[in-house]
C-alpha cells in the first residue's frame, strides 16, 4: 500500500486533550490505530498516542469520499494522522470524539499482528516478549513505564537535594566486585575483562572526592536462577556516603521510598487506575527486625532456618504474610554478607548490613562499609578472594578512607511494588535472563 506524506501536518493536540470544551474546534491528532469497529452506517476508529486514546467517528452519510476510502483501508497498528472537528459525545471516551475531514495513512502494519494490541485476547508472557515492541502498545504496559519514569525522577530529585552528586562508573572491569561466580567475561583487546556486577568499589573510592554520590545504571550478573524476580541485566540505584553508618543511610532509603510512593500516587493516578493498583504511601521510620527475630518468627510458623544461613524463598514468602509492608532486616551474620560489609565491633559474628524488604521481596541491600584496609584484606581472604585482584581498590584505602555506608536498590523490583506486577519481566522493556537474548 502506498502511504501518505506527513508534509506540513503537525499535531495540535494529544488524545487526552480532546475534551467536550473543544466542541466545534478543528484539531490534528497523530498516532496508531488501536481498534476498529464497523457498525455498517458508522465506523469507529480508536487512535492511540503516548497519552492515551481518542475515538474517531466516521458516519458514512456525512464523511467525504476521501475519508471513506482511507477508513476502509485502515488496519490495526497503522500509523495515521487525522484532521477534523471535535464533537461532544457523552458515550465517547473523555466525552468527546473527532469527526474527520481528512485522514493520512503514514505507516502500515503487516497483518495479522502477532499479538492483540487491545489486550482482549491474552497471550503468554514469552509470546508477548517475542513481539515486545507491539506488547508495549498496550496501555497497561505503558502505565508501568510511566510509573518507572516518575520513580526515577523522584530519586534523582530527592538525592540531589540532599547533596548527592550523580556519577557514572565503568561497566568493563578487571576483577570481580562481589566474587567471581556470577561474572560475565568479555574479550577486552588481548585481555580478559568482566561486565560490572555493581558500582560498589568505584562508589566507595569516589566518596574520598565527593563524599556523597549516587549512580543509576545497568549492571550484569550471570544469574542462574530463573525466577519471577531475577534478571541477568538490571538497573540499580546506588548511593554511597562518607562519614556515615548503616543507620544514616537507612534513613535516607526509607525517606526516598516514602517520596517515590508519594510522587507516584500524586502524578500517576491514570496509570494506577489502568493497572487497578493502589499505592500505600508508607510512614517512616520503617519497622526494623533483626535476623534473629525473624528466625524466631519463622520457627513459630514451623519453618526452621539454621543460624548463619540465608533465608530461603519459601520462608521469605511467610515473612511477607506476617509483614505486608516495607521493613528492614538487620544484624545479619557477617559470613552471609559481602566482604565489604563491616562486622560489628561488639560481636564480629554479626555485621552492620541490612536489607530493605517489601513484603517477601528484597528491594535493596546495604550497610556500613569496612574502611580499614587491614580488615578488608582479612575479609577478602575469608571469602576465598585474592587481595591481589583488588589491588587498585585497596590502594584507595591508603588515602584517608573515612567511615562510610551505602545501599543499592533493584529498580525493577521497586517498580513491581509500585505497579502491582508479579513478574519482573513485565517491568523491564527488553528483559535479559539465561534463556532470553532477544529482542
Amino acid at each position: 500500500m502506498k502511504t501518505d506524506r506527513l508534509g506540513d501536518w503537525r499535531r495540535t493536540h494529544y488524545s487526552a486533550d480532546i475534551r467536550p470544551e473543544l466542541d466545534g474546534e478543528e484539531v490534528l491528532v497523530l498516532g496508531w490505530v488501536q481498534d476498529i469497529r464497523d457498525l455498517g452506517g458508522i465506523r469507529f476508529v480508536i487512535l492511540q498516542d503516548k497519552n492515551g486514546t481518542v475515538q474517531i467517528t466516521i458516519p458514512r452519510d456525512e464523511a467525504n469520499s476521501g475519508v471513506l476510502k482511507k477508513a476502509d483501508s485502515l488496519q490495526r497498528q497503522y500509523s495515521i494522522g487525522v484532521k477534523g472537528l471535535v464533537r461532544k459525545m457523552e458515550k465517547a471516551p473523555g466525552g468527546a470524539e473527532i469527526v474527520p475531514s481528512e485522514i493520512r495513512i503514514l505507516g502500515v502494519a503487516k497483518q495479522p499482528l502477532p499479538l492483540d494490541i487491545t489486550g482482549r485476547t491474552p497471550a503468554e508472557i514469552d509470546v508477548r516478549l517475542d513481539a515486545r515492541v507491539l506488547d508495549l502498545r498496550r496501555e497497561e504496559n505503558q502505565a508501568v513505564f510511566r510509573i518507572q519514569h516518575v520513580a526515577l525522577e523522584a530519586s534523582r530529585s530527592f538525592l540531589s537535594k540532599r547533596g548527592f552528586i550523580e556519577v557514572y562508573t565503568p561497566r568493563i572491569i578487571v576483577s570481580a566486585t562481589e566474587g567471581g561466580a556470577s561474572l560475565f567475561p568479555v574479550a577486552y583487546f588481548k585481555r580478559e575483562a568482566f561486565l560490572a556486577q555493581s558500582p560498589q568499589l568505584y562508589k566507595e573510592q569516589l566518596i574520598l572526592d565527593f563524599e556523597k554520590v549516587f549512580e543509576i545504571g545497568p549492571f550484569f550478573r550471570a544469574e542462574e536462577s530463573h525466577t519471577r524476580r531475577h534478571l541477568s541485566e538490571f538497573i540499580s540505584v546506588d548511593i554511597e556516603e562518607a562519614f556515615a553508618t548503616a543507620d544514616d543511610v537507612m534513613r535516607v532509603l526509607e525517606e526516598l521510598i516514602h517520596q517515590i510512593c508519594k510522587d507516584v500516587e500524586k502524578n500517576c493516578g491514570r496509570e494506577l487506575r489502568i493497572l487497578k493498583h493502589n499505592i500505600d504511601v508508607p510512614k517512616t521510620p520503617f519497622k526494623r527486625f533483626t535476623y534473629d527475630k525473624v528466625l524466631e518468627e519463622l520457627k513459630e510458623e514451623g519453618i526452621r532456618v539454621p543460624w548463619g544461613e540465608d533465608i530461603p524463598t519459601p520462608a521469605f514468602r511467610t515473612l511477607g504474610k506476617l509483614h505486608p509492608y516495607y521493613y528492614f532486616l538487620t544484624e545479619w551474620p557477617t559470613k552471609s554478607k559481602a566482604f565489604y560489609i563491616k562486622p560489628r565491633d561488639d560481636n564480629p559474628d554479626l555485621c552492620e548490613g541490612f536489607d530493605l524488604m517489601w513484603r517477601w521481596i528484597e528491594l535493596a541491600s546495604g550497610g556500613t562499609r569496612i574502611h580499614s584496609k587491614r580488615l578488608l584484606i582479612k575479609r577478602l581472604t575469608e571469602q576465598g578472594l585474592r587481595p591481589e585482584s583488588f589491588k587498585s581498590h585497596l590502594q584507595a584505602f591508603d588515602y584517608g578512607m573515612p567511615p562510610h555506608a551505602g545501599w543499592a536498590i533493584g529498580l525493577a523490583r521497586l517498580v513491581m511494588a509500585l505497579s502491582g506486577k508479579r513478574n519482573i519481566r513485565e517491568v523491564v522493556l527488553f528483559p535479559r535472563d539465561r534463556f532470553r537474548l532477544t529482542p
